[in-house]
């Protein structure tokens, strides 16, 4: 049988909503937080030189970009039907409007969303993410993203539980020149002209491209352009050099020296903003009234919702209740509490997971699927169960949410 063929099996079996295996990232400069529920004897599966595993990505069609080394599928989900896999980016790619709608291929050529979580044990450099048109010039795209802490994972705070983000007001480019030509001296000062906040579970922010941030130890969800451009500021975290190498990744090569051209990757007004937490740090909104909503069996909110790029929604259905939710866009899901039915699937929050070991919390759910209604059940009598739910750009729910900056 095809791999399209085992594809449409899957979703008829699950009436539009297929399972998705868990999919690991390492980061070579990074120290994996140990909280994602990955068998700490797998933290080094793919070896010590490739760095730990502080990151899983959900419903991803976007490669990691880790250098030389790098396997061809790391970032990339895989559906799987029955113990075999296909890829999510060949279904899409092949039979894409039955999983995203014909509108949304034909406006947006695919899934245009990376969403993952990732767990450290300390903050992680003082870092952009390129806007479009420095993206441009590498091939890639410029990237915003969004952060939720989720109380599920956050049991534990870890080393840092704070993000540096943008710079202080009155900062100016000179002084983070200075910087960028003390690389080689360690410590090259980036921090002392930016602003830690103390992060709260159950909250997020806003972070665009070219905003400096040094997200800490908290487990992140983290909804985002697919795309995984960066450019690392700072030369140096927790007694650990950052390779200058890891600054100009994504830089032409003729770039790598030029401070200038470095420096205007930066959106500096956004970086300075007096008012930068005002602007960027959210809490949860309810999708509608919250008692119509519990008397129904559940309760809904808005995460991420400031840009038409990407969204994000939390549900919970109460203990021992069925509902029926319906959504007008195609979604990724990970659930994060509890046990049920997701449709016809099974669906369950594991414990702990061996690596290559295949689970029931995660899902993808076609365009057709959501806007029809997804029943939903939970089996406990005790416990909630809780999903965080990722939406590509266009979600015509969160249209009225979108910051009117992102639409001029």
């Amino acid at each position: 049988m095809s791999n399209i063929s085992l594809v449409k099996q899957a979703l008829a079996a699950g009436d539009g909503i297929v399972r998705l295996a868990p999919c690991w990232v390492p980061r070579s400069f990074l120290m994996p937080g140990g909280r994602l529920k990955l068998d700490p004897r797998d933290l080094y599966a793919l070896g010590a030189h490739r760095g730990g595993i502080d990151e899983r990505w959900f419903s991803s069609t976007t490669k990691a970009d880790n250098g030389p080394g790098t396997p061809e599928d790391e970032g990339l989900s895989y559906i799987d039907i029955d113990g075999q896999r296909v890829l999510l980016t060949e279904a899409i790619d092949e039979i894409g409007d039955a999983f995203l709608g014909a509108d949304v291929m034909k406006k947006y050529g695919g899934w245009c969303l990376l969403c993952k979580f990732f767990d450290n044990l300390g903050p992680i450099p003082h870092h952009m993410h390129q806007m479009e048109e420095h993206a441009k010039r590498v091939g890639r795209r410029g990237k915003p993203e969004a952060y939720y802490f989720p109380p599920q994972y956050n049991f534990k705070e870890n080393n840092f539980p704070y993000t540096f983000m943008g710079l202080e007001p009155g900062t100016t480019k000179d002084d983070v020149r200075k910087c960028l030509e003390r690389w080689n001296e360690g410590d090259n000062g980036l921090l002392n002209h930016s602003k830690a906040y103390k992060l709260q579970p159950g909250t997020g922010w806003q972070i665009d491209a070219g905003v400096l941030h040094a997200p800490g130890s908290l487990v992140t969800y983290e909804p985002q352009v697919n795309s995984d451009v960066f450019g690392m500021f700072q030369s140096l975290v927790e007694g650990r050099v950052v390779p200058w190498d890891l600054l100009v990744k994504d830089v032409p090569p003729e770039l790598h020296h030029d401070l200038d051209y470095i420096i205007s990757m930066l959106d500096w007004d956004s970086n300075v903003d007096p008012e930068f937490a005002k602007n960027r740090l959210y809490h949860p909104i309810p999708v509608k009234s919250e008692a119509e909503m519990s008397a129904e069996g559940y309760s809904e909110q808005w995460l991420a919702r400031a840009t038409p790029f990407y969204s994000a929604k939390e549900l919970t259905v109460l203990p021992g209740r069925t509902v029926t939710i319906k959504d007008s866009a195609a979604y990724g899901m990970i659930l994060v509490e509890g046990h049920g039915l997701m449709g016809k699937l099974e669906a369950e929050t594991p414990t702990l997971i061996r690596y290559g070991q295949m689970t029931k919390d995660e899902f993808f759910v076609t365009a057709a699927a959501a806007q029809a209604g997804v029943k939903i059940t939970n089996k406990s009598d005790k416990e909630n169960l809780v999903m965080l739910k990722h939406f590509g750009p266009g979600n015509p729910d969160m249209a009225k949410y979108i910051n009117p900056k992102y639409l001029s």
